[in-house]
């Protein structure tokens, strides 16, 4: 994989990383070492995931003096989850992280989500009725927290995920450490064209999470469409003789948008990162555009009075009621 991004912190970025999202345990220290051995150089983790310490089990063999390859190679991503937004929590979040994966630095930390869970170490702590236990930290405040791990060298960049355009300006505005990734759900289905453009305007890189749709996301209802099947798709990869996959992860990489496809298959997570022997033609990346439904697949969902709503609608923070 020879394609980078170039982060306003400086540093290039893999612009194909491997997803570990949904990687169960047992799965994902072999899918991080496939990975590692047929030439990816970006992982992208998270402490929700639960499973950085099985990451950093993975690394422990193939990075660092004596191993095959050295630190600086490897660009490793983490995120900083809800219950730990309150700024005298973010630093040890970090540690932990890092002491699961057995590094001494992260090249990028984000902020999970803009919204803040009440403190502590359950990962969803909840209410008898089991609704959501939120907190009023404000993300500007994490945000402080954030820029003093870069300054202490625990971390080279820090980011956002799951942001839209106003609460990413709310923290540029103000940053002394411009966030440098914004992380969010992207794939031909919810093209985030608008937020895109905002992302290069502001000197931001767009990382995608959930590239080819997320079609194993286990609340996928029979009728949704899966876009990995979809036949438009089909015939445009057909055309370039590669797989449904491998085009889209190329239409990503054309917006110089970055993504991290998660795979446990060796065979998938080998495909997924040759994107760089062909190249889409104008006309087909505006086929792939016109794929868009501005449909998101990933937002956290629970049943109320018969009805899938979005679990997180009334936090102040929650950041799908604007537009992009």
């Amino acid at each position: 994989m020879d394609a980078f991004v170039t982060l306003s912190s400086g540093q290039r970025m893999p612009a194909v990383g491997l997803g570990t999202w949904k990687s169960a345990p047992g799965q994902v220290k072999q899918a991080v070492l496939a990975a590692l051995d047929c030439g990816y150089r970006h992982l992208d983790c998270a402490a929700a995931y639960g499973n950085e310490l099985e990451v950093g089990g993975a690394l422990a063999l193939r990075v660092g003096p004596g191993k095959e390859l050295n630190r600086e190679e490897v660009f490793v991503t983490s995120k900083l989850w809800n219950t730990k937004h309150h700024p005298e929590d973010v630093e040890e979040a970090c540690r932990t992280s890092l002491a699961h994966l057995g590094l001494s630095y992260l090249d990028l930390y984000l902020i999970h989500w803009p919204m803040a869970f009440q403190r502590g170490n359950e990962l969803m702590p909840r209410r008898g009725d089991g609704s959501v236990c939120y907190s009023d930290t404000h993300y500007r405040d994490t945000w402080l927290a954030m820029e003093r791990l870069v300054d202490k060298g625990l971390v080279r960049a820090i980011g956002l995920s799951n942001f839209n355009a106003r609460q990413m300006d709310d923290i540029t505005s103000t940053a002394r450490h411009k966030p440098a990734v914004n992380q969010v759900e992207c794939h031909p289905y919810l093209s985030q064209a608008n937020l895109l453009s905002h992302c290069r305007t502001a000197g931001v890189c767009m990382t995608a999470y959930s590239p080819l749709g997320s079609g194993d996301r286990p609340w996928a209802s029979a009728d949704k469409p899966q876009l990995l099947e979809d036949p438009r798709l089909g015939a445009i990869a057909e055309k370039y003789c590669k797989t449904p996959a491998q085009v889209v992860l190329r239409w990503h990489v054309q917006r110089g948008v970055a993504c991290v496809p998660k795979s446990v298959t060796p065979a998938r997570i080998q495909q997924n990162v040759q994107v760089s022997d062909f190249c889409l033609s104008e006309e087909d990346m505006q086929r792939m555009a016109s794929l868009d439904r501005n449909e998101r697949l990933i937002v956290p969902a629970v049943e109320r009075d018969g009805q899938r709503v979005w679990r997180d609608a009334e936090h102040p923070h929650f950041p799908f009621h604007d537009a992009y």
